[in-house]
C-alpha cells in the first residue's frame, strides 16, 4: 500500500503495523498519528480534522470495519466522511465463514461439547487450559488454534519476549489519546450518555434490516457476533424483545468502552486528552502536537521550501 508522508492513523484496539524503509536519521522518518481511545470517544472526528488539516490518509483499525455490508453496527464513517480523505482497511473483506481448521473444530464442538475442547486444549497447552474455563468455547476454540499453527503452546508464545508483537516501525509516532472526563457523577456519564444514544440510534437507522440481510446471504457466521449484531440476530431469532435488545446492545457498549480504557493505559508515551475528540479544545491542542512535530522535522532537515515542507 503505497501511504503519503504524512499519515493519520485512527486506532480503535492496537495500531496496524505498517513497515517501510527506516533511513539512519530519525528524525526525517514519516509521522504516523495514532489516535487511541474507547468507543465513542469521538476518534473519528479527531481523525478528519488532523487528516485535513495536514494532508494525512487514514489508516482504520477496527477489527469489524473491515467487512462489507457491516455498516449501522461498526459505526463506520459515513460515505461523506470517507470522501474527504483516503481511507483505508474499511470494506476490504466479506463477513463469510472462512473453511479450514476453526470450521472443523466448531463442528467437532457441536458433537462433543464444550468439554471436548477443553479436554483438546488440556493436551496441547495445560498452562492456558487451567486460566480458560471450560465453557468458553469462544477463547478455547482461538487457543487451539494458535497452538496447532505455531506448533508451539499458547502459553509458551505468549511468554516468549522475543516473538512479542513488533513495534510499528518506519515511523515517528504521535500517541494522542482521548479519555473523556471521570469527574461527572456518576464517573463517565457522559461517555455512557454518547453511547447509550448511539446504540439505540443504530437500531432506529436500521441495524435490524441490515442484520437480516446480513444473515440471508451468509448465515451466522462469526462477525456477525460482534456488538449491536449479537443484540440484532437475538431479537430476529425471537430470543430477546426489542427493548432488551437495545439495552444489552447498550451494555455491552459501556463494557467495551471500559475494557478499551484498561488496555489503552499500557500503552506508552501517550498525550493523553481529558475529553472528545470533536470539542474544539481537543481539536485545537492536538493540531499543535501535530504541527510541533512536523515543525521539528523542517528544522532538523533544514527545509524552507513551502511546497514541500507543507509550510
Amino acid at each position: 500500500m503505497d501511504l503519503p508522508h504524512r499519515l493519520v492513523a485512527s486506532m480503535t484496539i492496537a495500531p496496524t503495523a505498517i513497515l517501510c524503509g527506516s533511513p539512519l536519521d530519525e528524525s526525517k522518518l514519516p509521522l504516523a498519528v495514532l489516535i487511541l481511545g474507547p468507543t465513542g470517544s469521538g476518534k473519528t472526528a479527531l481523525s478528519l480534522a488532523l487528516g485535513e488539516q495536514f494532508a494525512g490518509e487514514i489508516v482504520s483499525c477496527d477489527s469489524v470495519a473491515v467487512y462489507r455490508g457491516m455498516d449501522l453496527g461498526t459505526a463506520k464513517p459515513i460515505p461523506e466522511e470517507r470522501a474527504r480523505l483516503p481511507h483505508h482497511l474499511i470494506d476490504v473483506a466479506n463477513p463469510a465463514r472462512q473453511a479450514g481448521l476453526r470450521t472443523r473444530l466448531e463442528r467437532s464442538c457441536q458433537r462433543h461439547g464444550d468439554p471436548w475442547l477443553h479436554r483438546v486444549l488440556t493436551r496441547l497447552d495445560p498452562a492456558s487450559a487451567a486460566r480458560i474455563h471450560a465453557n468458553d468455547a469462544s477463547k478455547l476454540l482461538r487457543a487451539i488454534e494458535v497452538c496447532l499453527a505455531a506448533r508451539k503452546p499458547l502459553s509458551q508464545l505468549l511468554d516468549d519476549k522475543q516473538i512479542a508483537r513488533d513495534p510499528l516501525t518506519g515511523f515517528r509516532l504521535l500517541r494522542i489519546g482521548l479519555n473523556p472526563p471521570r469527574k461527572a457523577l456518576p464517573p463517565r456519564k457522559g461517555l455512557y450518555d454518547r453511547l447509550n444514544q448511539r446504540a439505540a440510534a443504530m437500531f432506529s437507522a436500521g441495524l435490524l434490516e441490515e442484520t437480516r440481510a446480513l444473515l440471508a446471504r451468509y448465515g451466522p457466521v462469526k462477525a456477525l457476533d460482534s456488538l449491536g449484531y449479537r443484540q440484532a440476530a437475538a431479537f430476529l431469532a425471537g430470543t430477546m424483545p426489542l427493548e432488551a435488545a437495545i439495552e444489552a446492545a447498550q451494555q455491552g457498549h459501556r463494557n467495551y468502552a471500559k475494557r478499551q480504557l484498561t488496555w489503552f493505559r499500557r500503552e506508552p508515551e501517550v498525550h493523553w486528552f481529558e475529553s472528545f475528540g470533536d470539542e474544539t479544545e481537543v481539536l485545537n491542542a492536538a493540531k499543535g502536537r501535530v504541527q510541533a512535530m512536523l515543525d521539528d522535522e523542517k528544522q532538523q532537515d533544514g527545509c524552507f521550501d513551502p511546497v514541500r515542507c507543507g509550510g
